[in-house]
């Protein structure tokens, strides 16, 4: 995880706020997808990056991903948790990082399937907007059939 997470207040339409945590295999494309989503988001979301191994090499960490989920849950405003991953063992490594939580902090979070980088953005849009996890997670599903070519 890189640096603890200092939040901003919640989002504008005041019933709080829903948190990203994205999860890459690469702590530059994690730090880079969280760049872009606080940008588009005009720092009214949380995000936390999660990537790379303990060590520094790529890979993926469950402990680091439980660990942000449970620092956007206990902040103040965060009314959800959605994670997003960029391959395939990310997503094993966030089922592990899930199944570690409380059943408090499990309930407040939600995986998505959906695009790396198109999905951060758009949750990261919706979110920006006050909407709940369930709208912010299919806004980030939705991003999988938006074509980049017309």
């Amino acid at each position: 995880m890189t640096g603890p997470p200092t939040p901003p207040s919640p989002s504008p339409g005041g019933g709080g706020s829903v948190g990203l945590v994205l999860v890459s295999h690469s702590s530059r494309l994690a730090e880079g997808a969280r760049e872009l989503a606080e940008q588009v988001a005009q720092g009214t979301t949380p995000i936390l990056a999660v990537g790379g191994a303990e060590d520094g090499s790529l890979g993926t960490n469950a402990l680091a991903i439980a660990s942000a989920i449970e620092a956007l849950a206990a902040t103040d405003g965060v009314v959800g948790v959605l994670v997003l991953m960029d391959l395939g063992s990310a997503v094993l490594s966030a089922e592990t990082a899930m199944e570690q939580l409380s059943e408090e902090v499990r309930a407040l979070a939600r995986m998505v399937d959906a695009p790396f980088v198109e999905g951060t953005v758009a949750a990261a849009v919706e979110a920006s907007l006050g909407s709940d996890l369930t709208a912010v997670a299919a806004a980030a599903e939705a991003a999988r059939g938006q074509s980049k070519l017309g």
